[in-house]
């Protein structure tokens, strides 16, 4: 059994962004040796996310739009009590969810249509990181 880690790390320009981050994930998948196995994504920070969808400016436009109307970024929120103005950022990764798991095939990542690894930043324009686990043979 082989296994193999990386971090990414990303700095957004906006406070909430996605990021499509497929081809870094098949690039780890590349380094890593495994032909057959997993990859685990997980966003390493409690105001981001990764998850699996479709490239499409206008769906991500839609999950932005759609996260606003779940979460009021401008609410009082008890967190924000701490000195914090992100407590809007947590629930959205809440909503989100932490990582992805994907299977390895043949050393390529196994999709079904249309599918993509995004990181979902809701608390941006500092440094984060995500973390790729392979494991396999």
């Amino acid at each position: 059994m082989k296994s193999y880690t990386e971090h990414l790390w990303f700095n957004t320009s906006k406070r909430v962004e996605f990021i499509n981050i497929t081809d870094k994930v098949e690039q780890a998948v590349k380094k890593s040796g495994v032909k057959e196995g997993l990859v685990l994504v997980n966003a390493m920070h409690i105001t981001a996310s990764v998850f699996i969808n479709d490239e499409e400016d206008g769906l991500k436009q839609d999950f932005i739009e759609w996260l606003h109307k779940l979460v009021d970024v401008k609410k009082d929120y008890k967190h924000n009590l701490t000195g914090e103005d992100n407590a809007y950022a947590h629930l959205m990764r809440t909503i989100m969810g932490r990582e992805v798991v994907v299977a390895i095939t043949n050393g390529k990542l196994d999709f079904g249509p249309w599918e993509q690894i995004f990181y979902a930043e809701f608390d941006g324009q500092r440094k984060k990181r995500v973390m790729v686990k392979v494991i396999g043979e």
